[in-house]
């Protein structure tokens, strides 16, 4: 769920620097996209954490 949320953010991130550099102009601000790409970050490293918690167990599990 969190890694398809930092991906959908960083899609739209991706999406408004590629029509910024075609000349289209973007449709976020400067300060919007650095949120989004923080937003990203953020939850693309909480989500990698989960998954690390969720192993951790499922090992401690098995022992």
């Amino acid at each position: 769920m969190l890694l398809i949320l930092a991906l959908i953010l960083f899609a739209l991130f991706g999406t408004n620097v590629a029509l910024g550099s075609m000349g289209l102009g973007g449709f976020l601000g400067d300060v919007s996209e650095m949120l989004f790409l923080l937003a990203a970050s953020v939850i693309f490293v909480a989500a990698i954490l989960q998954r690390e918690a969720a192993e951790k167990k499922a090992k401690e599990q098995q022992r």
